[in-house]
């Protein structure tokens, strides 16, 4: 049986409560998904930071079913895009429906993907299941996810843009990186400065009213 120690006590005053949580979502509300990177470098140990941030996310039985591979080789980058581009060309040509389609229309998406490229970090995430070295995980898809909202919140408070890229099918990311069959990739974060003419979709978040039930 685990040990057990004291729960945390964070001292945030009640009265302030409130005001820091709108603080937050203020700045989450600012982030948005970048396609246009600039090539900037990125402050020493940001990547490492948010990381950390990411790796701390509660998982089912505490068996953090997660791997992010930072790819920052120039070489390896290339071959991520080249690869990437490969499935989504036959996605938008074959694979996707009209309806999907007409649902990415207004975001201005197609199979070209030069923020694999460009961007000076990509980090791939894997969800780890059952394999040589890892035990069984539970709930993988809940805890990953979860890993990886704290993941973009840090990397947006550090002043950094990410776009969550998901190609289909993904597999061509054990190969490329090495990785092994156990590991299941998950999402592809480009991470870095938007380029200076960078542009975003003129889209609107749903009013709070129409995502929360009060009971």
């Amino acid at each position: 049986m685990t040990a057990s120690v004291p729960a945390p006590r964070y001292g945030v005053p009640a009265e302030t409560a409130a005001e820091r949580t709108r603080r937050f979502a203020d700045d989450l509300t600012r982030r948005r998904t970048i396609r246009d990177f600039s090539d900037r470098p990125l402050p020493d140990g940001v990547l490492a930071a948010a990381l950390a941030a990411a790796a701390s996310a509660p998982s089912g039985a505490n068996v953090q079913p997660w791997r992010f591979v930072v790819v920052t080789d120039p070489v390896l980058k290339r071959r991520l895009r080249e690869a990437a581009e490969a499935e989504e060309r036959e996605f938008y040509a074959r694979r996707a429906s009209d309806e999907w389609l007409t649902a990415l229309a207004p975001l201005g998406t197609d199979w070209r993907k030069p923020f694999l490229e460009t961007a000076p970090a990509v980090i791939v995430v894997f969800e780890v299941h059952k394999g040589p070295a890892s035990p069984r995980p539970y709930y993988v898809k809940e805890s990953v996810g979860i890993a990886v909202g704290f993941l973009l919140a840090a990397l947006h408070r550090a002043g950094l843009a990410t776009l969550t890229h998901t190609p289909s099918p993904m597999r061509f990311l054990n190969e490329i990186l090495d990785r092994p069959a156990e590991e299941r990739p998950y999402l592809v974060i480009p991470t870095g400065y938007p380029a200076p003419d960078a542009t975003v979709p003129d889209v609107r978040r749903k009013p709070l009213e129409e995502v929360v039930v009060w009971r």
